[in-house]
């Protein structure tokens, strides 16, 4: 599918297949928007990058999809948003939208007064998400930073879709340690465009708590779109790590019918 069969589109990335959560809501809410959907696993994973590094990534990403004359972009992934989107924003002339942890409704939906915001570790590491929780008034409220990255490692190599029975075990050993050490915790946002793919595994794990994904907020705000023919242009990166190969059995998986077009890792 060439890119001038678009019609002012909106793009979407982040470093692999976390970001097609945003695509499916886009689908759903505006299904007359045609979407480029960019999945650069050769730069996953986002969450163990420097922020100078993770700055650098962000730039040359929004100078590529540049080039596919979008309406607005999405950088639908928690860590690049909170911690280095405020930087790069003014490097394109588009409108440049984030995915942020729903603290507020987070803080709303808890009886305990406990709060988790689960991320990859250079989000719960950050300056700038704890500077992002003070913005809140907590009112007494504790709120837990979790480095859940090796939960989003799950969903990135497959293993949530092809071995449920060992992804389950692992989410429920990952919340044991957790809740050991937090046992109030009641609410808890999957910070990761990732995390969200799990949130069975997780309420299976963890029944009593709520999870709360962004997905429906991060859209809603993109307003009513540019009506064109609703297709998607399927962008994707790759390397040893994380092949191409590997990202269509997952979509196959799911469901999922696009066609992948391989690039480079830009420059």
């Amino acid at each position: 599918m060439e890119s001038q069969t678009l019609h002012r589109p909106i793009a979407v990335f982040d470093a692999g297949i976390g970001s097609y959560a945003i695509v499916a809501e886009i689908q759903r809410r505006l299904p007359r928007q045609d979407v480029i959907y960019f999945a650069d696993r050769a730069s996953f994973p986002y969450g163990s990058k420097a922020p100078e590094e993770l700055a650098q990534v962000m730039r040359r990403t929004l100078g590529f999809l540049e080039t596919f004359d979008p309406s607005a972009i999405v950088v639908a992934s928690n860590a690049p948003s909170i911690t280095v989107l405020k930087d790069v924003r003014p490097m394109t002339r588009l409108p440049v939208f984030g995915v942020f942890p729903p603290l507020t409704a987070a803080l709303a939906a808890s009886t305990n007064h406990a709060i988790g915001i689960m991320g990859v570790r250079s989000l719960v590491e950050s300056k700038m998400l704890r500077e992002f929780v003070a913005g809140h008034d907590l009112d007494g409220t504790s709120v837990e930073l979790i480095n859940a990255s090796s939960m989003v490692e799950l969903v990135e190599s497959g293993e949530f879709l092809f071995d449920p029975p060992g992804t389950q075990k692992k989410v429920d050993d990952f919340m044991t340690s957790l809740f050991e050490r937090k046992p109030d915790l009641d609410a808890l946002t999957l910070s990761s465009t990732h995390l969200p793919w799990l949130k069975p595994f997780f309420e299976r794990a963890r029944p009593q708590c709520l999870f709360l994904d962004p997905a429906e907020s991060v859209v809603a705000s993109l307003g009513d779109g540019t009506e064109g023919s609703g297709r998607i242009r399927t962008i994707v990166t790759e390397d040893e790590r994380y092949s191409v190969s590997d990202f269509r059995r997952m979509l196959d998986r799911l469901g999922v019918e696009l066609t992948l077009e391989i690039v480079e890792t830009p420059q």
